[in-house]
């Protein structure tokens, strides 16, 4: 089979090699070996090529770790069978034509469901789902700030916000971003190259500021947040893509009774998959009935894969790149 190969670690242009006689692995326990269908690509993916995520594989390795696929074969103890429709995560080797997925990782997806929708449910629709719901506890009437608004998990947390009730405002950088939040149904977008966001979160909320701020970028945009913040607000924090870890001064948590809440989405395969599993099946049933629909800049075929990647580093993107 075709697979994407790293033998080593470095910059995903130089180390990547797409190879033609990749022999699939089979599936043994509860795991399944599939036929890959689409994968999604994430900047996670940049940093697993080149040995700096925060967990590294051992080379050598296929990347990719968001994947939709038909299962071909099924492990003794699996709870699939062959002809099944799944999605899975974090078991890498996405990026090559089939591949093999632990249970554990796994869930059943209709087969009405495109492919490229199905993988981008994923990574980016539970992580916003578990951070607004279970660590947010985001309430009908409240208003939620959803930073770089426009990217996969953004455009995620615009749609599940408003099925929740909430007003959403959203930040993003381009006026083409800030039409792609509101398609997303964002209340307001701001662009925060051009406008002081914390100046006109206060504006829209009357001097309140957002009772949920959903943080994915750190750095100078975490500092802001906790100055636009509402009275027992709760800032999100979902990731650092500024490529800096924030720190807060304790007085500040104390003064506005505000509460920092982290999300750690993959831990909870060992914590607790029975939220997974819920957050799986609102996910599935709010995509039947309209309420959510993956956002897709571009969809690009396996051999085009490091194409895919630059799409997603340039930051001209939006949504989500798959293959």
């Amino acid at each position: 089979m075709r697979a994407w190969r790293v033998e080593a670690y470095g910059p995903y242009k130089d180390v990547l090699r797409l190879e033609n006689d990749v022999a699939p692995l089979r599936p043994a326990g509860a795991a399944t070996r599939i036929r890959v269908l689409a994968a999604g690509i994430s900047f996670a993916d940049s940093l697993a090529i080149a040995g700096k995520y925060q967990v590294k594989t051992p080379v050598p390795f296929t990347p990719g770790s968001e994947v939709c696929g038909e299962v071909l074969e099924a492990g003794p103890q699996s709870r699939f069978k062959a002809g099944d429709r799944i999605v899975a995560f974090g078991a890498g080797g996405a990026f090559s034509e089939e591949t093999t997925v632990p249970d554990g990782f796994s869930f059943a997806v209709p087969a009405d469901i495109p492919a490229g929708d199905a993988a981008s449910l994923v990574v980016n629709y539970q992580t916003s789902h578990l951070a607004l719901i279970r660590r947010a506890n985001l309430q009908a009437g409240e208003t939620v700030l959803v930073h770089s608004g426009a990217g996969g998990v953004g455009t995620a947390a615009i749609q599940i916000a408003k099925i929740l009730g909430a007003t959403v405002i959203a930040t993003a950088g381009s006026d083409d971003k800030l039409k792609v939040c509101r398609d997303a149904g964002a209340d307001h977008a701001i662009n925060y190259r051009s406008q002081d966001f914390v100046a006109e979160i206060k504006k829209i909320t009357n001097g309140k500021g957002a009772n949920v701020i959903y943080d994915p970028v750190g750095g100078d945009t975490f500092d802001q947040s906790t100055k636009c913040i509402a009275w027992e607000g709760r800032l999100l924090t979902i990731g650092f893509t500024s490529g800096r870890i924030p720190e807060i001064a304790a007085n500040r948590i104390l003064l506005k009774n505000i509460a920092i809440v982290g999300l750690n989405w993959p831990n909870y395969q060992f914590q607790n998959h029975k939220i997974l599993d819920d957050a799986h099946a609102d996910l599935v049933r709010w995509y039947g009935e309209g309420k959510i629909k993956p956002v897709i800049f571009a969809t690009l075929p396996l051999a085009e894969l490091p194409k895919a990647i630059d799409l997603v580093l340039s930051r001209e993107s939006y949504g989500k790149v798959v293959v």
